[in-house]
């Protein structure tokens, strides 16, 4: 599941699959969107990948899955500083505000901030365990990136979604 803006682009970059869900138009859900997916799917994985300025307007959030705690739920924030979207103005990331810190608070089991590239192998590993809530800050340098942008036809993200998850069980519901 990816939030608005640059991390649905990204997982579309990486390669479209009827597994990923990128929000349209959803800023600030993407994690409770991942959190209601978690608690419905216990026994799967839900890796929920956002951006800080998302993140920032969805901060209840990180409190209800601190409450909620599921093990299957990986929040992970890619944290340039900046508001993508609507023309790279800084974030509160960028004058201090330490999601990480947020996120810890709020009861998260494990958190993790990422600086470096030598990290992101151990968060790799510890998003496919199922010993979470995980959540990770990956802070990234703030630039302009080629656009793969996913399809935007709603209808048709949540259907095929639906059936890569469930099955021909979608068909019956």
């Amino acid at each position: 599941m990816a939030g608005l803006g640059s991390t649905a682009w990204d997982i579309t970059a990486a390669g479209d699959s009827p597994l990923n869900f990128p929000l349209w138009g959803a800023m600030g859900n993407a994690a409770m969107i991942g959190l209601g997916l978690a608690l419905a799917q216990p026994k799967r994985r839900v890796l929920v990948l956002t951006g800080d300025g998302e993140m920032l307007m969805g901060l209840g959030s990180l409190a209800t899955i601190g409450v909620q705690r599921p093990r299957n739920l990986s929040v992970v924030v890619i944290d340039n500083e900046r508001y993508g979207e609507t023309g790279m103005q800084a974030t509160h990331t960028a004058a201090g505000a330490d999601l990480a810190k947020v996120a810890q608070a709020c009861g998260f089991k494990i958190v993790r901030q990422v600086r470096n590239a030598s990290q992101l192998q151990a968060l790799r590993a510890a998003i496919h365990r199922p010993s979470g809530p995980l959540f990770a800050q990956v802070k990234v340098v703030a630039e302009k990136i080629p656009l793969v942008l996913p399809p935007r036809d709603g209808g048709l993200l949540k259907s095929r979604f639906r059936k890569a998850l469930l099955g021909e069980q979608a068909d019956l519901d």
